[in-house]
């Protein structure tokens, strides 16, 4: 969560490693304090996960010939610090430069705030106090000491946690910070990377989108048609249009969703309310809290162990896009425009076009609802796969040609022959309001529609992190350390 130059970080970790003592090494700007750090429950992750996930929809075309109307009407639609025993004090470690400027105790994390003079001199102080660090941590330790960071060392009581077939879910850690550059150290991270990894970085700021400064943006194709057997291989296609995304424009960072939080359309579960948007910092960012409205966006990167910088993120315009609005009187919206606010999001749609009898001389397609003519036939379009946290999605065997329905311009990719037949354009009296450039890293696109033909609904279901993302999901914010017991 960002607003000004205050700074609010939340994290849920996961640990698979020795059932030892163990800790993460995270960088701040300042030193932290205790009231600046506590713990979260972990539901609120998931909520915002899936909040910002993309979405698979599914929609019915009603009888051509039906009187207007009667159509659905669109979706539109935390734990305290565990106190502990704040010691507050400053003390030097001799001879190598490096200072504890505080430590105290949260819930199952013991804390110390670290500053040091150079890295060598942290390197060896981690080492002597008997934390098991990787080989060639150093390098990366050194541009953060360079530039003044602190380092936030939390370490794990693991006596305070269950291991379930070695894998240890710690509470989520939350602590804030001022400073007038908005960024994530995601570098210090590689110094433990088995390779390629995903991290989806999920911002809340009132009013605002924000996008990385030092890497290219891209927004995600959005609003295709998909065929029937996506239902079953939505993991499967959302990773192969990542990957073609990436392809395109390599070390990009992908924008996935930039929405009012508190509203969706379709809404796949909750929206966040005031209390969750306490949880994640609006208690400290500034006056109004969660009485203000708060966008929510989602960027997602993939990068490996040659990735050179730290993330940095800065303020964006509006876009939108991902919605079913009719531009041009006939055709839905389509890629990410520039808007005065932000609804886009990843959406995906299978339609089922109307088959029964045209009994009337001026037939109307393309009206869609989320159930078949009467009600019958209903089915919930779904993230229908099983979605265990860690599956491995396959990768390069999906072809996406041969699963859309609708071109992919962005991308070059044409409709196959394999693909279901062209269904009928959208209908409905919505005008269209001009609006001139394109959104930040987004191919060239039609007018934004002002106001859409209707408001449809639709059954709909969002994938998890590890499902979307192919199961390659780290938050790559921090270095594990395992810290070995002292022997006499």
């Amino acid at each position: 969560m960002r607003e000004g130059t205050r700074t609010v970080l939340s994290m849920q970790n996961d640990y698979v490693g020795p059932t030892e003592a163990f800790a993460l090494v995270i960088p701040v700007p300042v030193v932290l304090q205790e009231g600046q750090v506590k713990t979260l429950p972990k539901a609120v992750f998931a909520k915002v996960d899936t909040m910002g996930a993309p979405r698979l929809v599914e929609y019915w075309e009603q009888d051509p010939c039906a009187p207007m109307g009667g159509f659905d009407e669109g979706l539109m639609g935390g734990a305290g610090p565990a106190r502990g025993t704040g010691i507050g004090r400053v003390r030097e470690e001799g001879g190598l430069g490096v200072t504890v400027e505080a430590q105290f105790a949260v819930g199952e994390y013991q804390i110390v705030i670290l500053s040091a003079k150079d890295s060598t001199g942290l390197d060896a102080w981690l080492r002597q106090e008997r934390y098991q660090i990787p080989a060639g941590a150093e390098p990366l330790l050194k541009p953060y000491v360079e530039s003044g960071s602190k380092f936030f060392v939390a370490k794990v009581d693991p006596t305070k946690v269950i291991f379930e077939g070695g894998r240890a879910a710690l509470s989520p850690l939350r602590f804030h910070y001022d400073s007038e550059e908005f960024s994530l150290p995601i570098r210090l991270g590689l110094a433990n990377s088995s390779g390629t990894q995903d991290l989806i970085v999920n911002i809340l700021a009132p009013a605002q989108r924000y996008e990385v400064a030092n890497a290219p943006n891209v927004t995600i194709p959005t609003n295709l048609d998909v065929r029937d057997s996506v239902r079953t291989r939505f993991g499967e296609f959302y990773a192969a249009l990542f990957d073609k995304t990436l392809a395109r424009t390599p070390g990009a960072v992908v924008t996935e969703y930039a929405w009012d939080a508190s509203t969706c359309d379709p809404c796949p579960g909750p929206t966040l309310d005031g209390a969750d948007l306490q949880t994640l910092g609006a208690d400290v960012i500034g006056p109004g809290g969660a009485g203000r409205r708060f966008v929510l966006t989602r960027l997602h990167a993939r990068y490996g162990t040659d990735w050179a910088d730290d993330l940095v993120f800065k303020a964006a315009p509006g876009i939108v896009g991902g919605r079913e609005f009719v531009v041009d009187g006939d055709r839905r919206e389509e890629g990410a425009k520039p808007a005065q606010a932000n609804s886009f999001q990843a959406r995906y749609a299978i339609r089922h076009p109307w088959t029964g009898a045209l009994a009337c001389d001026a037939p109307v397609r393309g009206r869609w609802r989320r159930a078949a003519a009467g009600g019958a036939g209903r089915r919930r379009g779904r993230w229908h796969p099983e979605r265990r946290q860690g599956r491995v999605r396959p990768r390069g065997k999906l072809v996406l040609a041969a699963e859309v329905a609708s071109d992919i311009p962005e991308l070059g990719v044409t409709a196959g022959s394999g693909a279901t037949a062209t269904l009928p354009a959208a209908t409905g009296s919505g005008s269209a309001a001009a609006a001139s450039g394109s959104a930040p890293g987004s191919a060239a696109a039609p007018p934004a529609a002002a106001a859409p033909a209707r408001k449809p609904g639709c059954g709909c279901g969002a994938g998890s992190v590890a499902d979307l993302a192919g199961g390659g999901v780290l938050a790559a914010l921090v270095l594990f350390a395992t810290r070995r017991r002292r022997r006499a």
